[in-house]
């Protein structure tokens, strides 16, 4: 990650699960930067909801990072999903 972020880490998340988190944070960032690749982008979320499956848990922590950074999963990931775009990119 480019700038340092608390992440809510759970407790119960191994270093596979942080990983797959920090990916997904990484390539969030990297769309609002300069762009990511939408397959990347899905694959990272696809990969963070098997450690975060709850939505209640992917909201709180959703909040959380944007608090800190400005930026939305939910909003981000809505945008890749409607985009015809193979890069993601926000301004």
């Amino acid at each position: 990650m480019a700038d340092n972020y608390q992440l809510p880490i759970d407790g119960n998340w191994n270093t596979e699960d942080m990983i797959a988190v920090s990916k997904l944070i990484d390539a969030i960032l990297q769309v609002y930067e300069n762009g990511c690749p939408k397959e990347v982008l899905l694959a990272n979320y696809q990969d963070f909801l098997d450690v975060m499956p709850a939505k209640a848990e992917q909201k709180r922590f959703d909040r959380d990072f944007e608090a800190q950074t400005g930026r939305s999963i939910y909003q981000t990931m809505k945008l890749a999903r409607e985009s015809e775009k193979k890069v993601i990119r926000l301004a």
